[in-house]
């Protein structure tokens, strides 16, 4: 049987349907919280519970009794009572699901999780967000992240910008968090905006007890009523369900595996700091206000860009492969200041012999690259290789991706790179950025 059908059967006896606050009993233990939908396809026979906290849980339903404590008073998204009639006095939402933990279940059997949520059900696991504003929702895809790829960026901003246009007040992007950086990275080239784009993920699914979901949709969706109109990333500030940041979305990286506050500006601050449903916005920080620009797209991308990590004992090869495979640039993650050993200077030269732009950043992350300092690093420069700055590797990759997108020419896309276009990088380095 379906969840569905085992809900209607065994819950609707005593006058309980999804959306009530509820009192599930199992031998001695008992559960208090609202009752939530589940998809469609669910087969596990557990009950799932909103609890207070915010934390979700699961029950088995066999040998579990349920008692109604008070009747749900708000519709909710897939219910049978129809659609949700639109609050003009609300703003109106975008929420595009991408897939990933934020957008996934899991499964009681096995405990896997998976990405089996649409953009709807992220509104059945979280009725709350429709007291904050009104939704257009839409699953674009419905991937783990590490299956994101550059052609998917561009749907993402088309589909952002469609939204937009048809006056979406702000967007809120769930996606998988492990490849987040690259998409925030790569929305803020494309697209100039005139209301707030905000993209969340989970370090652990919406129907999981411990999710980080509950509260990272919630402070998106208040960021996106925001004034902030720009790219940003919305997750957990600290290991407590306290507060969010938003971190810019060219200046951020995933630096933990499981951590709630995986998610750290590299380089930079925290943009802005959300509590209490409040949002603070750093008062260093000059942004780009709501309506300020007009809507831009520029989706140009080159898909065909390697990125190398340099270790010990690399090989010229790596680099050759990539230039007798007709990769149209290359990414280096160096050591240091931007360096790599000696006996690759010969093919980073062939590389900029053949128009193939080549740029260097650190595998120190913090900090800025600068190949002046020691004889290596000037043989890297004669080379022809552009200078990354302080770019995370990850943002580099992406911006050489879309430079090469808008030019094949080797020194319109070296002054492209050096140019700042989406605070990618900063003009100087500053130690507080690597001491915060």
């Amino acid at each position: 049987m379906t969840y569905k059908e085992i809900a209607k059967k065994y819950l609707e006896t005593n006058g309980i349907t999804i959306g009530d606050t509820i009192k599930v009993k199992k031998e001695d233990i008992s559960y208090e919280g609202i009752l939530l939908d589940r998809s469609e396809d669910s087969e596990d026979g557990y009950l799932v519970l909103k609890l207070d906290s915010g934390y979700n849980i699961g029950v088995a339903i066999e040998n579990t009794e349920a008692e109604l404590i008070e009747k749900g008073d708000k519709p909710k998204i897939g219910y049978e009572g129809g659609e949700i009639e639109k609050d003009p006095n609300k703003m109106d939402i975008s929420i595009i699901s991408t897939g990933g933990t934020v957008s996934s279940i899991i499964d009681y059997k096995t405990g896997a999780v998976h990405p089996a949520f649409t953009a709807e059900d992220l509104l059945r696991a979280n009725p709350e967000l429709l007291d904050y504003a009104n939704y257009n929702v839409e699953a674009l895809y419905n991937i783990l992240s590490e299956n994101m790829k550059p052609k998917y960026w561009v749907e993402a901003a088309e589909s952002i910008a469609d939204d937009i246009s048809e006056g979406s007040d702000g967007i809120v992007i769930a996606h998988g968090t492990d490849t987040l950086h690259y998409t925030s990275a790569a929305l803020s080239f494309m697209l100039e905006t005139p209301v707030p784009i905000i993209i969340t993920g989970a370090q652990r699914s919406s129907d999981r007890p411990s999710t980080d979901a509950h509260v990272n949709l919630i402070d998106s969706v208040i960021a996106a009523k925001s004034d902030l109109a720009e790219v940003n990333v919305c997750m957990h500030g600290s290991l407590d369900d306290n507060y969010t940041y938003l971190h810019k979305g060219t200046k951020v990286r995933k630096m933990h595996t499981s951590r709630r506050d995986t998610f750290r500006s590299i380089n930079f601050e925290p943009i802005a700091k959300i509590e209490n449903e409040s949002i603070e916005i750093n008062p260093h920080y000059s942004y780009t206000k709501r309506n300020e620009k007009e809507l831009k797209v520029n989706t140009a991308i080159e898909e065909k860009v390697g990125f190398i990590k340099s270790f010990p004992g690399i090989s010229e090869e790596f680099i050759d492969y990539h230039i007798d495979k007709g990769y149209k640039g290359l990414v280096i993650e160096g050591t240091g200041l931007g360096h790599v050993p000696d006996n690759l200077i010969k093919s980073l030269s062939r590389a900029n012999d053949e128009n193939i732009p080549v740029v260097m950043t650190s595998q120190c992350l913090y900090g800025r690259v600068n190949m002046n300092v020691y004889s290596t690093g000037r043989e890297i420069i004669d080379a022809g290789v552009i200078s990354g700055r302080d770019m995370t590797p990850e943002t580099a990759y992406v911006k050489l991706s879309w430079v090469l997108g808008q030019s094949e020419d080797k020194k319109e896309v070296e002054e492209l790179m050096n140019t700042n276009i989406a605070g990618e990088f900063n003009e100087k380095s500053s130690i507080k950025y690597f001491l915060n």
